[in-house]
């Protein structure tokens, strides 16, 4: 092995903090946690073993010619640096000072009025330094609070505080920052790495007023999660994305005021994602990019309401494995789901066009407001429900059901499956049987209609059939038509009708709804006119 940037040169004394083993440091725009400190024969003078926090950084495990001097997380996350190459950081108020530009002694001296002052913060430019309301401090290796009094002074009405990716290294060195900001409601220190503490509770005055508390990037299991809980006693938000979190286990008398939880990027054991169910005031959930394959709420039923997690009302499952539409039933038992992500679940969706997708969606929660941040509105529940009977009529009535109300007993296999369609049925009435749809694999092939298109006012023309996507919105067909007749999409206007509407014609009056909307078959004829 070899030690980083060895030379008798490096050898010389250096001044180093009194208690540097397990301080935070930056060499070269890395950081990393000291391990080790002292000799590493046969060189002379001290060294640093340095375990980083990214492992390609280091060269090994914290092994040097056969001796193991520390030992890291990776087997080369670590190196050897001289004490002269790493830098322990800055105290919070010189990193304050040396962003926002002003003089300590003359912001704290008695001669100054601060009122007069202009800081610069964040891209805003506020009039008093003492009237700052969010302070950023992202990436300046902050790593001590410095003076407390100087804190208070200087920011008293501090609401958000950011010390992402810094040098601190104890919740103790958080704490004598906080502690010192009275009004402090949003806290972020995502990309650090804090010690813990035996006491947490020790600390909470320092954090009696956090609402808000990013911990994302800071190598936390739950465990150490909950250990460190009781020092945020009004804590309503936790983002602790990209950790080592696996298994979760449920928060016992912490945690009872959180109304939102991001676990994303974690690889979590899904069965113990159901020790958070009974979170009293949990409101959004973020389980994005967790491995998961689905959530199986075993207390109710299909088609009941489940008693976990009944307050939930957004949850985010992009980038997961889900593969069955099963798991999208059981969301249906969420009593107050309104709000779903379910974007790139490939292999559940990999079949269909994204359109598609979200109709089987939609219609399966009846309670859904939004979808992928889009708005569901009325023509859109109406018409996904609509084609939802459509779609799998057939298989009701084979599994035994009847337009007949008395006679409709569909099998218990249907009903699991869709536990929906009854109450759709209920809703909107049975389709008839010329509307029903054979069931094929969902395929784009399989997604195309072949529609006859005709100019009534032009009977010199004779009528076309074209096969279409039915995902194909309103106006790019009407592009595909400008090009046809060589006349301006604009000056198009669009009906349709089929063999079952007796000649009545449905305006296709939205250009961005795609023809599925207006439940468009094969054999139905487009109607085109110039306006």
């Amino acid at each position: 092995m070899v030690l980083d940037n060895m030379s008798a040169a490096d050898s010389r004394e250096v001044e180093m903090p009194a208690e540097a083993l397990g301080r935070r440091v930056s060499c070269e725009g890395e950081r990393g946690t000291v391990r080790y400190v002292g000799e590493v024969p046969p060189t002379a003078g001290p060294w640093l073993g340095v375990e980083w926090d990214n492992s390609e950084r280091g060269k090994h495990d914290g092994s040097h010619e056969g001796i193991k001097y520390f030992t890291c997380r990776h087997p080369t996350g670590g190196s050897f640096v001289r004490p002269k190459k790493a830098s322990f950081g800055v105290d919070f108020m010189s990193a304050v000072r040396d962003l926002y530009q002003f003089n300590l002694q003359e912001v704290f001296g008695p001669q100054t009025t601060i009122a007069s002052k202009t800081v610069e913060v964040s891209g805003f430019t506020k009039n008093r330094a003492d009237s700052l309301g969010v302070v950023s401090l992202r990436h300046r290796e902050v790593s001590s609070p410095g003076p407390g009094d100087q804190i208070r002074t200087f920011m008293p009405d501090v609401r958000s505080l950011d010390l992402c990716g810094n040098l601190l290294s104890s919740w103790e060195n958080v704490a004598e920052i906080t502690e010192n900001i009275e009004h402090l409601r949003e806290l972020l220190l995502s990309h650090n790495r804090l010690s813990l503490i035996s006491d947490p509770v020790s600390l909470s005055h320092a954090f009696s007023s956090l609402n808000v508390l990013s911990l994302a990037g800071c190598q936390l299991t739950w465990t150490q999660v909950l250990q460190c809980a009781p020092m945020w006693p009004r804590l309503e938000e936790l983002y602790v994305a990209e950790n080592d979190i696996t298994e979760l286990s449920r928060p016992l008398d912490v945690l009872q005021d959180l109304r939102v939880l991001d676990l994303s990027s974690n690889p979590l054991v899904q069965d113990s994602i159901l020790s958070l169910a009974y979170l009293p005031r949990l409101e959004n959930l973020n389980l994005s990019t967790t491995e998961l394959s689905g959530l199986q709420f075993d207390d109710v039923p299909p088609g009941g309401k489940t008693g976990m997690f009944t307050t939930l009302k957004v949850l985010i499952l992009n980038h997961n494995n889900i593969a069955q539409w099963s798991a999208v039933n059981e969301l249906a038992k969420l009593q107050s789901l309104v709000e779903l992500s379910f974007r790139h679940n490939n292999t559940l969706t990999n079949d269909l066009t994204p359109q598609t997708a979200n109709q089987l969606i939609i219609a399966k929660l009846p309670q859904l407001a939004v979808l992928n941040k889009s708005r569901v509105l009325p023509d859109d529940r109406r018409g996904a429900e609509l084609d939802y009977i459509k779609t799998f009529g057939l298989e009701w009535l084979a599994s035994g059901g009847n337009r007949d109300p008395a006679e409709n007993r569909p099998s218990a296999a249907f009903t699991c499956t869709h536990p929906r369609y009854l109450p759709l049925i209920q809703k909107y009435g049975a389709a008839e049987e010329g509307e029903l749809k054979k069931q094929t694999p969902f395929a784009l092939k399989n997604q195309l209609i072949s529609v006859t298109i005709v100019c009534p006012e032009e009977a010199e023309r004779l009528p076309v059939v074209k096969k279409l996507p039915d995902s194909m919105t309103v106006q790019k067909v009407k592009g595909l038509l400008s090009r046809m007749l060589k006349v301006p999409g604009a000056a198009i206007t669009l009906t349709y009708t089929g063999p079952k509407m007796n000649g009545s014609e449905v305006d296709l009056d939205n250009d961005l709804k795609p023809l599925q909307f207006y439940s468009i078959e094969n054999g139905d004829s487009l109607l085109v006119r110039r306006t």
